[in-house]
């Protein structure tokens, strides 16, 4: 068992995580800025601010794996990665193993194509978002190599509008993105609370980023 903490953890794909967790009997501690109105059985919720430097080292102090599912949207825009560059030295320091959720848009369509987020098809309206996440991993990959990180990047198709159904299946990839035969990129929030706390428990990625999706 160990003990998980998830900023962000009462979002969309925080809240998948802490499920699979605690249904794994991890125990599990979801940070968010109020408290939720329904709280997963089995799951602690602490409430602050995470961009506060004391407060994320206390939350880190006491816990094995940090995962980050902060949204750099609504009033998180720009700041997400100021918390991503706290959180990094501080992990560090703990021996705390950091788990990032980041978004498709770094990831390449094809072995010599651009990054989804150069295409065409990538809605502007994301961009800022993308890159603040893009941000976060360029800062992992430059982190001290005494950082134990994974970086997730889902589906094109993963977020709450597009919730889908559990599988309890899923493939990993490297820098592309995962299509399947008629050229979807889906992937349900259950299927990548499956893939956050497979990694937890079995780490096959260190300190590398990892494509997830069907």
């Amino acid at each position: 068992m160990s003990h998980i903490t998830i900023l962000g953890g009462t979002g969309y794909a925080g809240r998948h995580i802490a499920a699979e967790a605690v249904s794994r009997g991890h125990d599990v501690v979801v940070v968010a800025r109020r408290a939720p109105e329904n709280q997963l059985d089995g799951v602690s919720c602490v409430t602050g601010d995470a961009t506060n430097q004391d407060f994320l080292a206390d939350l880190v102090s006491k816990t094995e794996v940090v995962i980050f599912t902060l949204a750099p949207r609504g009033d998180m825009l720009g700041k997400v990665v100021q918390v991503a560059r706290k959180l990094i030295p501080l992990a560090a320091q703990h021996g705390v193993r950091l788990g990032v959720l980041g978004g498709a848009g770094s990831l390449k369509v094809s072995e010599d194509g651009p990054r989804l987020i150069d295409t065409d098809a990538f809605p502007a309206e994301f961009k800022p978002e993308s890159t603040e996440m893009i941000e976060v991993l360029e800062d992992l990959r430059a982190a001290e190599d005494s950082l134990q990180w994974f970086y997730i990047s889902p589906a094109a198709g993963f977020g709450g509008y597009n919730p889908g159904e559990r599988k309890g299946t899923y493939r990993t990839g490297g820098d592309i993105l995962i299509s399947d035969d008629d050229g979807k990129s889906d992937l349900s929030g259950a299927d990548l609370g499956i893939a956050f706390v497979d990694e937890v428990e079995e780490p096959q990625h260190r300190n590398a980023r990892f494509a997830v999706a069907y």
